[in-house]
């Protein structure tokens, strides 16, 4: 089996069904099809797949003319569907589900799970699964493996690394991003066999420039445990700076500056107003919730979950004496929030700053609104914003404007020209250097 997989692999006659289309699974369907491969794009919400049709760009920053072209002409190389029973006819299945934490911080792998248990329904000879979805280590084996192995998926068993393979490959999407692509990313692979491993390598040969092969599922788990650990924590090391030099009266963006011209030894990190995205906030906390599991305390990610948390605390505290400064207090202030997206230039809002930092103005009983062209609407609880024009007149006409977002069409002179007070996290009025005139930075 593995040899006849390897070949239809090579040839460019496998089918691949992508389960998720979200900002994960639509890039790596689209990119698979790009290359000629038959793709299946499988998700449980019909909104979505109308929307991918229908090419509306802010999905997840695909641009629209590549789904146009993979997606039309008598033969479109990319399909998509809500039926499970799609996968009966494909070679390899990619999982690229959400897997948020609970309330609790507890891992949500409900989606995995369902994903999981609609394979074994249709787990066939010759096919292979790959997990993309960030987890915890040792999920590929103890949550899909114990599955599959659990009942006969036809009028025999099949045996894992014979009749099917499976392996876990960590996602490596920065949204928004343009000079790293998953082309030309390594794509990290490890399988629950070295025929599973080999298997996928060769999947994902097709697509990107270069495959590492680690020694188990498990290991890359790991891999992208400790990508996004690394980041977390220095981010954490940034912030906690960033506080201590508010309390010194240093800026710490000019620290950062000057600290990144020695070539050697040092990596930037910035600080802001909390971290946002799935990947940094959210993924250390599976190693920690895994790690309590065995009794272990992961010291360094909670002390970095702990000072990144207190961010937005940290630009109250900012706006709140800001304020005072101009005889105003919080309750009944005007504030302005710029960007609600996690990060410059894209759509995504998930675990956003801006708009936690938005939630907590409101209870405080400040008036709040916000503006972003990249989210025309967000919910904050059960309350409904939508994004204001940013005019001379709009900025002028608020007490306080915050910057939680530096997109790169902000127009900073006018932003500063006409606010009363501006709250900058993130250095997006660098060339005002200090806190002169109106212009308070984190």
């Amino acid at each position: 089996m593995k040899n006849r997989l390897i070949k239809l692999i090579q040839s460019g006659d496998v089918k691949v069904a992508v389960i998720g289309l979200g900002y994960v699974g639509l890039p790596l369907a689209v990119g698979f099809a790009e290359k000629g491969i038959r793709v299946i794009g499988l998700d449980t919400d019909p909104d979505k797949i109308s929307s991918i049709v229908a090419a509306e760009e802010s999905i997840v920053g695909i641009q629209s003319e590549r789904i146009v072209n993979v997606c039309t002409g008598n033969t479109p190389s990319l399909t998509f569907t809500t039926n499970y029973d799609a996968l009966k006819n494909v070679d390899a299945a990619i999982i690229c589900v959400p897997t948020p934490l609970k309330d609790d911080i507890v891992p949500d792998l409900s989606f995995v799970e369902l994903a999981a248990k609609e394979i074994l329904k249709r787990l066939h000879d010759g096919m292979l699964i790959v997990l993309e979805s960030t987890t915890y280590p040792g999920t590929t084996e103890e949550l899909l493996l114990d599955l599959f192995q659990s009942g006969d998926s036809s009028k025999r068993p099949l045996k894992i690394g014979k009749n099917y393979f499976l392996a876990f490959s960590p996602e490596r999407i920065d949204p928004g991003r343009t000079d790293y692509t998953i082309e030309n990313t390594p794509k990290v692979v490890g399988g629950v066999t070295e025929d599973c491993t080999e298997v996928s390598a060769e999947l994902y040969r097709v697509l990107v420039d270069s495959v590492v092969q680690v020694s188990s599922p498990k290991a890359a788990e790991m891999v992208k445990l400790l990508e996004n650990t690394y980041r977390s924590v220095n981010i954490g090391l940034a912030n906690e700076f960033a506080l201590i030099c508010d309390a010194l009266g240093v800026d710490v963006w000019e620290v950062i500056e000057a600290a990144s011209t020695k070539p050697f030894g040092y990596t930037p990190f910035y600080p802001g107003p909390g971290l946002g995205g799935h990947c940094i906030p959210v993924d250390p906390q599976y190693l920690a919730w895994k790690m309590k599991q065995l009794e272990l305390d992961t010291k360094f990610i909670n002390l970095a979950t702990e000072i990144n948390q207190s961010m937005c605390e940290h630009v109250v505290s900012k706006i709140v004496h800001a304020l005072n400064l101009k005889g105003k207090s919080l309750t009944g202030a005007k504030i302005l929030v710029l960007g609600v997206a996690y990060k410059n230039d894209v759509a995504d809002i998930r675990e956003s700053p801006g708009i936690r930092l938005i939630d907590r103005l409101i209870k405080s009983s400040a008036l709040v609104s916000y503006h972003d062209t990249f989210v025309p609407q967000i919910k904050v609880k059960e309350r409904s914003l939508d994004s204001l024009e940013l005019t001379g007149k709009l900025l002028s006409s608020y007490d306080c404007v915050v910057i939680t977002t530096a997109h790169s069409y902000y127009p900073i002179d006018l932003i500063v020209d006409e606010s009363s007070i501006v709250v900058d996290t993130r250095n997006a009025t660098s060339k005002y250097s200090g806190e002169l005139g109106n212009v308070i930075k984190l």
